[in-house]
């Protein structure tokens, strides 16, 4: 005898079921030796969200220049004419006249070009600068000339860039 039942649905029938994901969190254990990675350490006193650039300071010709910006986006290094008469460097210009072209199609004609090495951790490469008169917010710029030489990874999120190195 059946006292009671359920209406069975007529046409299409779809079956849900609830997936449940859970993520192993990586340690130190999970990185291979040699790659690079960026974890919670390297957020410490970022203050999130933030669209700032990436903006470190170097050691050229053995002296600390401040506000270099980091730019994957620029084929070219850049340093303003002030810096060089700074750090004396003036006679070493070697006059090379090119025109820079910016993203909104503004053109700036350099003063030359200089060869200076840099001093980013302990790893000294010699860059060669596009020297401007113009006025900059930075003093200089590593584009991705820079960037690919000293195999560098820079991650503006964790305002980090990354060497490896030991």
């Amino acid at each position: 005898m059946i006292i009671s039942g359920v209406d069975v649905p007529q046409g299409l029938m779809l079956k849900r079921t609830k997936v449940s994901i859970t993520r192993e969190k990586w340690t130190h254990d999970y990185i291979l030796e040699g790659t690079l990675s960026f974890n919670d350490e390297d957020v410490e006193g970022i203050v999130h969200p933030h669209n700032n650039a990436l903006v470190i300071s170097v050691l050229i010709n053995k002296s600390r220049v401040k506000r270099v910006l980091i730019d994957p986006g620029s084929l070219a290094n850049i340093i303003r004419s002030r810096v060089i008469e700074q750090l004396g460097l003036q006679d070493q210009i070697v006059l090379a006249v090119r025109v820079l072209n910016g993203f909104n199609m503004a053109c700036e004609t350099t003063k030359g070009e200089i060869t200076l090495p840099v001093n980013a951790v302990r790893a000294i490469e010699e860059a060669k600068f596009y020297v401007i008169k113009g006025d900059m917010r930075y003093n200089a710029l590593f584009g991705r000339q820079w960037i690919h030489n000293m195999r560098a990874v820079p991650l503006t999120l964790y305002q980090v860039l990354k060497f490896p190195m030991p």
